[in-house]
């Protein structure tokens, strides 16, 4: 028997749904997902930063105190390894490379994702975040955050005023004309 023509082209559509899902979630982490700790300190990691985690052959990810904020960094192996080839990069006896190393490298963890996609942040990393029910997974593109999730709102505020005012500095190449743009 031969298959119907409306029986196949949903399935294709479904299909190049599903290709186009994959392609974006590979690409990079993007939204924020607010998650509850539960009472034996895990949290649940939002399924498409776990799903291009996984795209990436990682299960799970590194995590290390931010510089700037009250919040924590978030990354693949591959970015942590790029980081640290820049950090060997530096004069290996001046004191930037060990205050690099030191706050990065020595301060990173290694989270696994359990059966059911958690994983448990260390005391440290949580007091450094001052999160203690509520955890907000910012998404950076190629990295995400961790944050308590006031903290992060009262941050946002203020990074949406410097964006708007630093927007000029968006720009990029426009190959149709060859002109550059701001978003």
């Amino acid at each position: 028997l031969k298959p119907i023509i409306s029986q196949i082209i949903p399935k294709r559509r479904v299909i190049w749904k599903s290709l186009l899902e994959k392609r974006v979630l590979k690409t990079m982490f993007l939204s924020s997902y607010e998650n509850k700790l539960d009472k034996k300190g895990r949290v649940s990691v939002p399924a498409t930063f776990r799903s291009h985690l996984t795209s990436l052959g990682y299960n799970g990810f590194i995590s290390y105190p931010s510089f700037n904020h009250s919040a924590l960094e978030a990354c693949s192996q591959d970015r942590i390894e790029k980081l640290s080839n820049t950090i060997d990069s530096l004069n290996p006896f001046e004191e930037k490379r060990d205050y690099f190393a030191t706050s990065v490298l020595s301060e990173s963890i290694n989270l696994q994702f359990d059966t059911e996609g958690r994983v448990s942040f260390t005391e440290k990393l949580l007091n450094h975040a001052k999160i203690k029910n509520n955890i907000l997974f910012v998404g950076l593109g190629k990295t995400f955050q961790v944050w308590e999730p006031k903290i992060f709102e009262k941050f946002k505020v203020v990074a949406r005023k410097k964006a708007y005012q630093n927007r000029s500095n968006l720009k990029w190449e426009n190959k149709h004309k060859g002109e550059e743009t701001w978003a």
